[in-house]
């Protein structure tokens, strides 16, 4: 099993506090965080659902690479764009709504019918797309310095 993580400090109340996310397991970068910016123009700050977008435009390119393969067939390039929504709840509060994906490609000798199909099949079979519809989400949770004995 392999596992990836990130973690996230935060300091301060919602609106004026702001915070960091560092992408543990690789140390490839560190992200500053506030809510202004999530639920408004950036301001070099990014936010979870960005990261939520970075990582599904980065799983599908790879998983349509896969399933080209499985026809034996490759990609020139492959180019993806996840616009994810962030809305009001119902009730309050907010909600990620939709992601919008878009592929585009360039894969010589295939038609535009069967590059749909397998476009279509690689987005069904990401795994962040599953993860996406439904994952086992687990909690740890305790104050700092307490753990269970």
């Amino acid at each position: 099993m392999l596992r990836r993580d990130a973690t996230t400090h935060w300091e301060g109340d919602l609106m004026s506090g702001k915070g960091s996310v560092l992408l543990e397991t690789s140390r490839a970068a560190e992200f500053g965080i506030s809510f202004g910016s999530r639920i408004s123009e950036s301001g070099g700050h990014t936010s979870p659902e960005e990261l939520i977008a970075a990582a599904h435009s980065a799983c599908l390119a790879m998983n349509m690479s896969r399933v080209l393969a499985t026809k034996r067939l490759v990609a020139t390039s492959i180019d993806v764009n996840a616009a994810v929504t962030l809305d009001r709840a119902q009730g309050g509060g907010i909600d990620i709504s939709r992601v919008a994906l878009t592929l585009r490609a360039v894969v010589p000798a295939v038609s535009a019918e069967r590059f749909h199909d397998l476009a279509t099949l690689a987005a069904l079979t990401c795994p962040v797309s599953r993860a996406l519809t439904g994952t086992i989400v687990t909690l740890d949770a305790d104050l700092e310095g307490r753990y269970p004995r």
